[in-house]
């Protein structure tokens, strides 16, 4: 499988553990977005090389963030979360709403799926 769909797919198990490692988060929960959002976020992504590098810097922290998790090492992950944190803050409000509504879909439905293909060609992007 290729390995920036993998960090694509990724992306849905790491928003939960993104949301672990936050502390004092509201309640609420996000809207799920819909596909149309999904698509203009990437095209904000991919249009500002900052945003896009901050977004594939997410990417590789969401790799640490499984292994930290696997081990059972909270503080680590408290500390990768912090980070993807600050990384989400400087791709803007628009994505972390996005991403905080995707939790709300389940990657293996078609739903999900169709969000997977959005978000890959961004993925590609990432070196």
């Amino acid at each position: 499988m290729n390995l920036k769909l993998v960090a694509v797919i990724s992306l849905f198990a790491a928003v939960p553990m993104m949301a672990f490692a936050q502390k004092d988060e509201p309640a609420n929960k996000a809207p799920k977005p819909t596909v149309a959002d999904a698509q203009k976020l990437v095209q904000t992504i991919s249009a500002d090389k900052a945003k896009l590098k901050a977004y594939c810097d997410i990417g590789k922290l969401q790799e640490e963030m499984e292994k930290a998790e696997q081990k059972n090492d909270t503080k680590t992950l408290e500390a990768l979360g912090t980070k993807a944190d600050t990384l989400a803050q400087q791709i803007g409000p628009e994505y972390t709403k996005v991403m905080d509504g995707l939790e709300e879909v389940d990657p293996d439905s078609a739903e999900g799926k169709q969000y997977t293909t959005v978000f890959t060609s961004l993925a590609k992007q990432c070196k």
